[in-house]
């Protein structure tokens, strides 16, 4: 007997173990942040405007983190800021670059703790697929990722800092006395598609997304960023209003029955629910369409009468819909549709006047395509106690289940 999986998982989130220094890290700072530290540490309140954008632009429009290279800055005020801050992103542990040229870093965050990233080059583009949390809050049967605890959430910093250590990587950012306008833009999109669920870490990526579209530091389009969510109904209409990126839903069902199999989240937000909030989304046009992701999985969610209701349910809404062909995993319970049966789901789809593209997987061979990723922490399998007792924290309460009582973990 099949058990159905819960909305969440055994999820106990970690807060962060906090870093014992006396340096305060001007990563992830909003420009108001920053201006309330550079006063605290000793800018005299008239000058902090224009510190604060020359410490803005260093940092993100140049990709510099050693205060005593910040020329236009006089060198006792350099040694204040040496004296009270640091500029840290995190910190890479491991490069697997694909036989595509996709590159899949494993990176590691304050408390130890890991997350994944991907860089994927295009012809025509370069996108860079960033993670909102340790693990995930949400358990998409046919998701990789969705089989990992939720750790913790991650700061502004830590999810800006991703872009920033990418940049790093590819050599990105400008040669020295040139504009960044006049360099090879490497990364052109950002997604928030990795690890997590964005719209549980609503004010952490807001702050980062607003850091990443600043036209004085990394200056990305916010319709080159989309935010990728499973459908956390209450959050949508403030993404589009305080953050204004290009949206993404994982859908990858027509029925509630079935999605509440594949997505849990949709017994709390079905999809009545959820199709309204989209109607009404700050941004929606249709130069701005909301792209629906449905993942192909053979037998389960790909049969023309799946691609007729999808047709249906996206009726008056400006669309399009990503096909992506399933990305296998050890242990998935499921297996990728065939290329004939994702052809003609996308024939149908495409006849009723949606752009319906299948995506290429790309990185399947260092685990790196979507919903493969899953950090090194996780597969060392710790659970909730060894994680409290890393971050310092009081053992948390043992459940204790009643005899032969289902396991739904």
């Amino acid at each position: 007997m099949s058990v159905t999986p819960p909305i969440a998982p055994e999820a106990m989130l970690i807060p962060r173990k906090p870093v014992v220094s006396d340096r305060q890290n001007l990563v992830g700072l909003t420009r108001e942040q920053l201006r309330a530290a550079l006063v605290t540490a000793g800018t005299p309140d008239r000058q902090s405007k224009m510190r604060e954008v020359q410490l803005w632009q260093w940092i993100y429009q140049k990709g510099v983190r050693d205060f005593d290279a910040m020329t236009n800055l006089a060198k006792e005020y350099r040694a204040r800021l040496k004296e009270h801050f640091v500029i840290e992103v995190p910190e890479i542990v491991t490069r697997t670059v694909s036989a595509d040229g996709t590159r899949k870093y494993l990176v590691r965050i304050a408390g130890g703790h890991e997350v994944e990233v991907v860089y994927i080059p295009e012809e025509d583009r370069g996108t860079l697929c960033i993670s909102s949390q340790v693990g995930c809050t949400l358990t998409c049967t046919f998701c990789h990722t969705g089989t990992q605890r939720l750790v913790r959430n991650l700061t502004a910093g830590e999810i800006v800092g991703q872009i920033m250590l990418a940049r790093d990587d590819l050599g990105e950012w400008p040669e020295p006395g040139r504009h960044p306008k006049d360099e090879t833009r490497l990364i052109s999109n950002i997604v928030l598609m990795g690890m997590g669920e964005p719209l549980y870490n609503f004010e952490a990526v807001r702050d980062a997304m607003q850091i990443a579209m600043d036209g004085e530091g990394i200056s990305l389009s916010r319709r080159r960023i989309t935010l990728s969510t499973c459908g956390v109904v209450p959050e949508i209409a403030r993404t589009g209003s305080e953050i204004g990126c290009m949206l993404a839903i994982s859908l990858h069902a027509t029925t509630n029955e079935l999605r509440n199999t594949l997505v849990p989240i949709n017994r709390k937000y079905p999809i009545a629910q959820l199709f309204e909030a989209l109607r009404a989304y700050p941004k929606l046009s249709n130069s701005e369409r909301i792209t629906f992701e449905y993942v192909m999985l053979k037998d389960v969610n790909d049969s023309d009468a799946d691609a007729r209701r999808l047709v249906k349910l996206i009726e008056g809404i400006p669309a399009k819909i990503n096909l992506i062909p399933f990305n296998e995993w050890p242990g998935s319970p499921y297996e990728r549709s065939d290329w004939d049966r994702i052809e003609a789901f996308a024939n149908i789809v495409y006849k009723a006047g949606y752009a319906s593209p299948i995506r290429t997987p790309r990185g399947e061979d260092i685990m790196a395509a979507c919903g493969q990723l899953k950090s090194a922490t996780e597969r060392s399998r710790k659970n909730r106690f060894q994680i409290a007792a890393e971050a310092g924290l009081p053992e948390p309460e043992r459940i204790v289940r009643r005899p032969n009582a289902p396991d739904v973990h």
